[in-house]
C-alpha cells in the first residue's frame, strides 16, 4: 500500500502519513455509493435535514482536536483556526434553511386537463476535490447541499489536509447517515483522474490552481460529467476619498493577511484615490506591524507560515521582482524575527511604486504581500480593477451608495462588495468569471448545480 506524508508548514516535520486508496477500494467506494444514492434520493428532504443537523452536533463537538490539525496541516493560527468549524456550521444552517425553497418543484401556469410542474432530480454521486486553504469550509459549499438534494458524495481532499476527510466521515457516521453515502477517497493525481472518468461520477466539484482546474476540464472532456470549477483569484478594493478611514484601514488589512493571505477571496492589490493616498499607506503600514508571526500553535500568534514551501518560494520571487521593478516595500522584514524560523514563516509586505507590469499586480499571490497603487478617478480604479484574468470578487470603500452600485455593474466579478470583503455570504451566490472559473456554489442557485431538471406533463383528462 503506498502512502504519502504530510509536511508540516509549523515545522517541516511529518505531521502525518496516509495510505493512498487502493482500485479495489476506489471500486468499492463507487459501487456502494451508487447503490446508497438510488435509496437516498427518495426518502423526503425533512429526513435528510434531520441527519445533518445531527451532523452540525458531532461536527461541533470535533472543534479542538480539528483545530490543532488544521495548525499542524496548513499552519493556521490556533487562535482562528476554530473559526473554520463555526463557520462552517453557519453555512451548513444557511443551506438547511435554503433547501425546502431551493428543491421544491417548479410549478407553470395550470391548464384544464393537465398537471404540469417540474421536479429538481438528484444527480447521483458528486465528487469533491476542495482545496486545502479553507479545507472545511470550501468542502462544506458542495457536500452539504448536495446531500440535501439526495445526491452521494464522494471527496477526495487536498493532500496537504487529508484529516479533513477523516474528520468528515467521522461526524457523518456519529450522524447516522446512512452507509455509503458520504465517502471519501485518498488518491494520486492518476486515480483522482480515473474516478472523474468513471461513468458513476455524475458531477465534480473542483477548487484549486488554474492549472488544476484545465486538467480536470481535459479529463472530464472524455464525458459527459457536469463541472463546477473554482479557481482563484486576484482580488481588488478600491478606496475613494468618502471612506470611513480607520474602519477600511483595518478590514483591508486583515482581508490581505488573515490566513497568511491564502484565500482566494483576499484582497491581493489595492487602489486609492490619489487624496487619500499617502494617509492611507502610512495607516496600513502602522497597522500590519502589529502583525504578530510565529508558531501557530502559540495562542499569540495571529501571523501563521505559508502551508507549502513552493508557495512561500513563489510568494518571495514576486516581491522580489517588484522590488527590481522599481517597487518599494514599507514593511522592514526584521520587525519580523520569526521569519529566522525559517520553513515557510514570510513576514508580511507591503508594495507601493508598483504597476501593472509587475506580476505581484496581476497573478495570485496567495500569500503575504499586497500591493498599494494611487488612481486619480473612478474610471481609473474601474480599468484597474478590470485589467485581470481573474473575477472572483471585488471591494469599493465608500459611503455613497449609488457610486458602488453604479461601479458594481461595471466590475468583472462574481461578487461585489461595498465596505467589505474576504467573506462568503451561504445565502449568495459564490461564482466568478474569466479564469476564476465556471459554476456557482451557495444560495438557492448553487442549488441548481447539484440537481437536474426533469419535467413531468400529465394529462389528467382524457
Amino acid at each position: 500500500m503506498k502512502k504519502f506524508k504530510v509536511i508540516s508548514p509549523v515545522d517541516g516535520s511529518v505531521y502525518t502519513e496516509c495510505e493512498l486508496h487502493s482500485t479495489k477500494k476506489i471500486e468499492e467506494v463507487l459501487a456502494s455509493a451508487k447503490k446508497a444514492q438510488k435509496t437516498w434520493k427518495n426518502i423526503s428532504l425533512t429526513d435528510r435535514k434531520n441527519h445533518i443537523e445531527k451532523f452540525i452536533k458531532a461536527f461541533e463537538s470535533k472543534i479542538d482536536i480539528i483545530s490543532e490539525e488544521l495548525s499542524w496541516q496548513m499552519g493556521r493560527p490556533i487562535s482562528h483556526s476554530p473559526y473554520e468549524v463555526s463557520g462552517a456550521i453557519a453555512r451548513t444552517k444557511g443551506m438547511l434553511t435554503l433547501a425546502e425553497q431551493s428543491l421544491s418543484d417548479v410549478l407553470v401556469d395550470k391548464i384544464a386537463g393537465f398537471e404540469r410542474f417540474i421536479k429538481r432530480d438528484a444527480l447521483g454521486i458528486v465528487f469533491v476535490v476542495p482545496a486545502w486553504n479553507y479545507p472545511y469550509l470550501i468542502a462544506v459549499n458542495t457536500i452539504i447541499p448536495g446531500l440535501l438534494a439526495g445526491n452521494a458524495i464522494v471527496l477526495k481532499h487536498s493532500a496537504q489536509t487529508p484529516l479533513v476527510a477523516e474528520r468528515f466521515a467521522e461526524a457523518f457516521r456519529e450522524a447516522g447517515l446512512p452507509e455509503g453515502l458520504f465517502q471519501y477517497l485518498h488518491l494520486s493525481h492518476q486515480d483522482t483522474a480515473n474516478v472523474i472518468r468513471d461513468p458513476r461520477v455524475d458531477f465534480v466539484s473542483f477548487t484549486g490552481s488554474v492549472s488544476g482546474g484545465h486538467h480536470i476540464q481535459k479529463v472530464a472532456a472524455e464525458s459527459f460529467v457536469g463541472l463546477g470549477l473554482e479557481l482563484g483569484g486576484k482580488d481588488p478594493a478600491y478606496v475613494c476619498d468618502d471612506a470611513n478611514f480607520d474602519f477600511t484601514v483595518e478590514n483591508l488589512v486583515e482581508g490581505a493577511f488573515f490566513n497568511s493571505g491564502q484565500s482566494c477571496c483576499g484582497i491581493e492589490r489595492i487602489y486609492v484615490k490619489d487624496t487619500f493616498y499617502d494617509r492611507f499607506i502610512e495607516a496600513y503600514a502602522e497597522e500590519t506591524k502589529k502583525y504578530k508571526l510565529g508558531n501557530p500553535l502559540d495562542k499569540t500568534t495571529n501571523l501563521g507560515p505559508v502551508a507549502k514551501r513552493g508557495g512561500a518560494e513563489a510568494v518571495k520571487l514576486q516581491i522580489e521582482a517588484a522590488l527590481r521593478a522599481g517597487a518599494k516595500g514599507l514593511i522592514d522584514p526584521s520587525l519580523f524575527p520569526e521569519t529566522a524560523l525559517g520553513y515557510n514563516y514570510l513576514a508580511p509586505q507591503v508594495l507601493v511604486n508598483v504597476d501593472h507590469s509587475m506580476e505581484v499586480m496581476t497573478e495570485e499571490s496567495f500569500g503575504p504581500v499586497v500591493g498599494i497603487m494611487k488612481v486619480k478617478s473612478d474610471a481609473e480604479a474601474l480599468a484597474l480593477m478590470n485589467d485581470s484574468p481573474y473575477g472572483l470578487t471585488a471591494s469599493i470603500w465608500t459611503n455613497d451608495y449609488d457610486k458602488a452600485l453604479a461601479i458594481g455593474n461595471k466590475v468583472e466579478t462574481g461578487t461585489w462588495f461595498m465596505n467589505r470583503c474576504d467573506y462568503l455570504d451561504p445565502f449568495l451566490a459564490w461564482t466568478g468569471v474569466k479564469n476564476t472559473g465556471r459554476g456557482c456554489t451557495l444560495s438557492a442557485i448553487g442549488y441548481e448545480q447539484l440537481t437536474r431538471p426533469k419535467s413531468y406533463h400529465l394529462r389528467t383528462k382524457i
